[in-house]
């Protein structure tokens, strides 16, 4: 078993809103990423997706572009990111899958064979430039959302189980290392966090390891529209 991650796909099947007004990389971005999936994922492979699938507003819209996934391989895995609107009601969401290889996690988590992962959407975290005195409370808000996550962990973990945690905005900022999510991470004996949200010119490390947990950022413009490898 592998398990690769990409993340903000931004597919627009069922709304008005292509990708490649943010530039000629963005042409025919769903192509280049259903190439390069079937080349590398087995049935018995897991995906990461990390937030902001879809630019619909509606659930339907949002399972329009879900079942464009349907025909790839591997178990698919998905967190809410901030422009995923349609993501309204985990219930309703997990009942209208397109099939059983996709899994909502909201809050919680799910176990596929020694890997437990976990996840929530996050928010933008002290240091970063966009932090504002608004943002406080969504953040803390969060950070009670991971608690609840691995308050679902520690339920279900046994001995040498390995757990991966996803998360929609970036776990820290290039100012401050140390955030609630990096310090609920490590108590909680994570050993890979992947995310997405940065986009375009905006750098960000693509991989950094703190504290013995990689964490890894996937946004698909960022890696050149190709899953990568995560374990």
């Amino acid at each position: 078993m592998k398990i690769f991650s990409i993340s903000d796909l931004h597919l627009s099947g069922a709304a008005d809103k292509p990708m490649d007004v943010f530039g000629a990389g963005w042409e025919n971005h769903f192509e280049k990423i259903k190439s390069d999936w079937a080349e590398k994922v087995s049935d018995e492979d897991i995906v990461l997706i990390c937030g902001d699938v879809s630019w619909g507003t509606t659930l339907d819209e949002g399972l329009y572009d879900l079942r464009s996934l349907k025909g790839l391989k591997g178990k698919k895995i998905f967190i809410r990111g901030n422009h995923d609107f349609w993501w309204n009601g985990i219930s309703k969401l997990r009942e209208a899958a397109p099939d059983d290889s996709f899994f909502f996690l909201q809050n919680d988590c799910v176990k596929l064979g020694n890997f437990i992962i976990c996840g929530s959407r996050g928010w933008t975290c002290p240091g970063s430039s966009d932090y504002t005195d608004h943002d406080e409370k969504l953040y803390l808000r969060e950070a009670e959302r991971f608690k609840l996550c691995f308050n679902q962990v520690a339920k279900m973990r046994e001995e040498g189980d390995r757990v991966i945690a996803l998360i929609h905005y970036p776990p820290f900022s290039q100012k401050s290392l140390d955030t609630l999510f990096t310090k609920l991470f490590e108590e909680n004996g994570v050993e890979k966090v992947v995310f997405g949200h940065i986009h375009g010119e905006a750098y960000f490390p693509f991989r950094t390891v703190k504290n013995g947990i990689e964490y890894v950022l996937t946004s698909c413009d960022k890696v050149g529209f190709s899953l990568q490898l995560i374990i």
